[in-house]
């Protein structure tokens, strides 16, 4: 699951998880250590996570994107207006922040006064708005570095909605 921060490609991987019957897994889980250090483990617990026969993850994280691709079939591109995926990233960030919502392993987000005054890398509605753009060239990145996967490209809510509910339900 593809897309800028705030897009909703937690939300729609979960989803398309359950949907499937396909097991789900949150990079953010499995990088983020406690105090939002970066887990020594992260790599290879996405080799294991990839050497599944099927997973739904993100496509987050630029180390872990070729090991991601190399066993992807399909990868979902959620395209969503600027105006929508930053309502999204700054109405979660406040929510999580107010209710000091417990993330992964341990970790919250910063009170709000303090997250507007972190570098853009370190504040997620900062780096949402400087990484907007960062998916336009994604279908040729895709063609050129794994031809054989599906690029599936869902510019609204509504888009995403009715591919989603265009899906067979799990079989098992």
């Amino acid at each position: 699951m593809a897309g800028v921060s705030g897009a909703g490609k937690t939300t729609l991987a979960r989803s398309l998880g359950a949907r499937l019957g396909i097991p789900y897994t949150e990079l953010d889980a499995l990088h983020h250590g406690p105090a939002w250090t970066p887990r020594p483990a992260f790599l290879d617990d996405v080799r294991t996570l990839v050497a599944q026969d099927a997973f739904v993850t993100e496509w987050q994280y630029t180390t872990a994107r070729p090991l991601v691709l190399a066993r992807a079939e399909v990868l979902v591109w959620l395209d969503l207006p600027t105006r929508v995926t930053m309502r999204q990233v700054v109405t979660r960030t406040v929510r999580r922040s107010v209710r000091r919502e417990v993330l992964w392993n341990g970790n919250v987000e910063p009170p709000l006064w303090r997250t507007w005054y972190k570098a853009p890398d370190e504040n997620i509605v900062r780096w949402a708005w400087s990484t907007r753009h960062q998916y336009r060239d994604l279908p040729a990145v895709v063609a050129r570095d794994a031809p054989d996967v599906v690029v599936v490209r869902l510019r609204t809510r509504r888009e995403s909605a009715q591919w989603l509910a265009g899906l067979p339900a799990d079989a098992r």
